[in-house]
This record gives structure tokens, sequence and C-alpha cells, in this order.
């Protein structure tokens, strides 16, 4: 577990982001695509731990950046190369680009200062996106990663944020995925092998000063 000096010295409102993953209401929202991943969402606590991970970075000046995914009605430029993305296709609710869907879900507060970066293709929210140019115009150094889904974009995020060259802290209280025994799994023998695994408690406790 990282020392509170440790998270101090490596959460600085200056150089750190805190980017949420497909937290989105077609994901995670009462209307989801994924229905036994949205409850896990919400009754484990972890919606709530975003929001209140992006309300405690608006209070300290932390930039927050939202990744949501979603694809055009016609699926240009969309990928098909896994049973995934076919999956998706046949799904009732589909990540439209300007459907409620694809809106930040609540009780997520979004602000004017906040940045929604929006792919229409790939597993990843940072690999081809336009998150990596952004995060280093910000003078960014660390990112908090939160959403979902530990099965495939949290992840894919941390992985690629890593390549990148940023240290990652993941708010593991603030992740979900399927079944529920795999997050803690995948966020021990996985994530954390590369990343800072700790609580929304301790986050929000340096970014709130206690």
């Amino acid at each position: 577990m990282a020392s509170y000096e440790q998270l101090v010295a490596q959460l600085g409102p200056g150089t750190t982001v805190l980017l949420t993953v497909e937290c989105q209401e077609g994901v995670v929202g009462e209307e989801s695509a994924l229905p036994e991943l949205a409850v896990q969402a919400r009754t484990s606590g972890m919606l709530a731990n975003v929001a209140r991970l992006v309300d405690a970075a608006h209070g300290a000046g932390v930039q927050v950046v939202h990744a949501v995914a979603e694809r055009r009605a016609d699926g240009r430029g969309a990928n098909r190369n896994a049973r995934l993305f076919r999956a998706a296709e046949r799904l009732p609710v589909r990540q439209l680009v300007g459907t409620r869907a694809v809106r930040v879900a609540r009780p997520i507060v979004v602000s004017e200062e906040d940045l929604v970066v929006r792919r229409l293709h790939g597993l990843s929210p940072v690999a081809g996106t336009e998150v990596d140019a952004l995060l280093r115009n910000l003078g960014c150094r660390d990112v908090v990663v939160a959403g979902v889904s530990a099965n495939v974009a949290v992840p894919n995020a941390v992985f690629d944020l890593v390549n990148l060259g940023y240290g990652v802290v993941v708010a593991g209280d603030a992740v979900a995925g399927v079944p529920e025994e795999y997050v803690e799994a995948v966020l021990t023998h996985s994530v954390g092998l590369v990343a800072r695994v700790v609580r929304t408690e301790e986050i929000c406790g340096v970014w709130e000063g206690r």
C-alpha cells in the first residue's frame, strides 16, 4: 500500500490527471447494453466512487478527462476483428454518436473544464486517441484511472499509459468488471504489477488535504 506521503508526491494537482473510462449511460447507466456490468458498477459503489473522485478533482484543480466509447450508426471506422465488437453490434442498446448512451453517467458531474475524448474504434481509451497528446500538453506526469471495465478497457488504459511513460494510480474500488471476483484478481495480479492500486478515500484525502 502506498504511504500518504508517496501519494501526495505523486498526485500533485498541477501534474496529475483523473481519467474516467467508459463511465457512460449505455455502459453503467440504468439502460445499459451490459446490464450485469451496470448492476455491478452501481451495487458495488464503484460509480459513486468515480463521482466522488471527480468532485474531489474539481475541488483540487486536478484536470479530469472522460474517455467515452461510441460508434457511428453505419459502423464506419469501427473494428470487427474480435468477438466483442461483433457482439456489440447485436446488443439492444448501442453506443451511438449523439445518443444518451454516450453521455457521461450520473451521478458523475462533468464541468466546463473537463475534457471528453470520444473514440470510434479499438479497445483502448488511450492508444489511437487524443488522450496522450492532451496529457502531454497539460503537463501531466501521473494519471489516476477509474471506470470500466476491469475485463478490457481499464487494463488497456493502464498498460498504454505505463508504456507511454506516465505514472499510474488506479482507484481499485472505483473499477468494476464481471464476474465480481475477477476484479480483485486482475488488480492484484496484473494491474498492480505496473500501477499503484489504492482506495478512493486515499486519493480524495490527498486532494482534499486530509
